[in-house]
């Protein structure tokens, strides 16, 4: 039986996840890892989320926090100050959907009245009790993350002094992110509105994050979509010996194809060009 998940509610939209969905990254924020400060300005944010969706991005996820390792905490104020005029120019300007990276409730809540339609939450609904409230009352779609550090006390996935442990990582992945969305169905989330995402990074080390990568299949066989974050990650940088982030384009497609062959259908990415290429012509074949 084929328990993969056909479709993924957010708000009044049912995506279908027929073919590989591509998630077009727009960092709104000074300090991430690969492209901090090129589309901060308001237009330069907009005309970057319109050429994304040109090129085949069906949903652009807005952040105004870098979730980079050793980043600092960005006030809610500021990331509302951020994300909230680029989520208003994008939605006067396309249908394309939005998601609203953020793990505060407040500033998820802001962005789905100025029309996003997904939160994506790396904290899995750890760092504000009040998301899951948030997500269950608009029905917005939701993705929870799994994290083993926040990002002030992370690492890169090659930088540890020593790796992190666990004797099967697939496992406390998979074991970690159905216990928050039996948390957020609790609290009136919508079983329907739910994607899980492994966290790339995020407290793993670089084999780690391949155990999960050549794994994929387990993960999908919770049900829920798969959404896949692998795009110029270090652990691509490290095994390709690769250290310029926008120079992982290519190996983070072949990456992100193994994962949809194992199941992902789901794909935040930086180059949505090398992605489609990659993804979505499998899927026609």
């Amino acid at each position: 039986m084929d328990t993969h998940a056909s479709t993924w509610q957010c708000g009044k939209h049912i995506v279908s996840l027929d073919i590989p969905i591509i998630v077009g990254i727009l960092n709104v924020t000074p300090d991430s890892f690969s492209d901090g400060g090129k589309f901060s300005g308001l237009n330069d944010a907009i005309g970057r989320a319109l050429e994304m969706e040109s090129e085949g991005a069906a949903i652009i996820d807005v952040g105004g926090e870098s979730t980079r390792p050793g980043a600092k905490r960005v006030s809610i104020q500021e990331q509302l100050h951020r994300v909230l005029p680029v989520i208003e120019g994008i939605q006067n300007r396309s249908n394309v959907l939005i998601s609203i990276d953020t793990t505060m409730s407040q500033v998820a809540a802001a962005a789905i009245d100025a029309g996003a339609s997904i939160i994506n939450d790396v904290s899995a609904g750890q760092d504000d009790d009040a998301m899951f409230s948030v997500a269950g009352e608009t029905g917005a779609g939701l993705v929870l993350m799994h994290r083993r550090l926040p990002p002030e006390l992370d690492r890169y996935s090659d930088g540890y002094d020593e790796d992190p442990e666990s004797e099967d990582i697939v496992f406390d992945i998979i074991e970690g992110l159905l216990a928050r969305v039996k948390v957020a169905i609790a609290q009136g989330v919508q079983k329907n509105t739910i994607a899980i995402d492994p966290g790339l990074g995020f407290g793993k080390s670089v084999e780690q994050n391949w155990h999960i990568i050549k794994q994929t299949d387990r993960i999908t066989a919770s049900g829920y979509p798969v959404f896949i974050g692998a795009s110029r990650k270090s652990f691509i940088g490290a095994t390709f010996g690769i250290e310029d982030p926008s120079m992982r384009d290519g190996p983070s497609a072949e990456v992100a194809k193994e994962a949809a062959e194992l199941g992902a259908q789901i794909f935040r990415v930086h180059n949505v060009l090398d992605h489609v290429r990659v993804l979505q012509s499998q899927s026609h074949s």
